[in-house]
């Protein structure tokens, strides 16, 4: 039980096959109160009660300063503590960088990394409160090797921005106890993913894999815990790959 006494905030976390609900199960395994938020306030609500007693599903903008400033205030009420918070809601769109709209750039960096420093922003006032705290942000192998299988241009921007605010934010909070990482995952079996894939395509890319198989949610949940755990005590400012190999640097 690596999360016993332990809060949780986790974004994007509604989808059953998400990673954010992978990790919000996980965590609620392991002791903690697991707070889910999403844009799909009905979707949080229902995937909080399946986690069981004790744990609560809101729902939240992460685009809009506001709605995770009111999540932050119903979360603290509800809890008391804040411990974690998984930086995990995200959106894609598969275009080349001409058909990039001024639309598509805003909503796909608004969401991806601006949500980032928006929720961060609620909950840091508390935790550097408590001087202490572990934030987990969610930026993607696409940002390291510029480009994706299902992300475009401005996805890998939005999620290099992400490592740089990660970085920025560890070095800044350190000092206040309060732990940010980043998470680069591959070709994770999501929602996302599912039905896109033809056998053609998986193939291809499984010959870039050393580990020789997808990700699943679960693989990305598991570093999660770990950076939400005390077993990265000592870990801040980090970038874990969680690719199979498809990167190796």
């Amino acid at each position: 039980m690596l999360l016993n006494h332990k809060t949780a905030v986790i974004s994007g976390a509604a989808s059953p096959r998400g990673i954010g609900f992978a990790a919000a199960r996980l965590f609620a395994q392991h002791g903690a109160r697991v707070a889910i938020l999403d844009l799909d306030a009905g979707g949080a609500q229902r995937a909080a009660a399946e986690l069981g007693d004790g744990h609560i599903g809101l729902g939240c903008d992460v685009a809009d300063r506001e709605s995770c400033q009111a999540a932050a205030r119903q979360v603290i009420e509800a809890f008391g503590q804040v411990d974690i918070l998984v930086n995990n809601a995200g959106i894609t769109q598969p275009v080349k960088v001409m058909d990039i709209t001024e639309a598509d750039w805003h909503r796909v960096v608004d969401v991806n990394m601006t949500g980032v420093l928006y929720l961060s922003q609620a909950f840091i006032p508390h935790m550097r409160q408590r001087r202490a705290g572990s934030i987990a942000c969610m930026s993607s192998v696409s940002a390291q090797r510029g480009g994706g299988v299902f992300g475009g241009p401005h996805y890998s921007a939005a999620k290099a921005g992400v490592l740089g605010l990660a970085k920025a934010m560890a070095r800044e909070l350190g000092p206040d106890g309060i732990r940010v990482n980043a998470v680069t995952p591959g070709l994770i079996q999501t929602d996302i993913t599912g039905g896109k894939l033809t056998d053609e395509m998986r193939r291809d890319i499984l010959k870039g894999i050393p580990l020789n198989r997808l990700g699943d949610a679960a693989d990305v949940a598991n570093i999660y815990l770990f950076l939400a755990s005390d077993l990265s005590a000592y870990v801040t400012g980090a970038v874990i790959d969680v690719n199979g190999g498809m990167l190796i640097h």
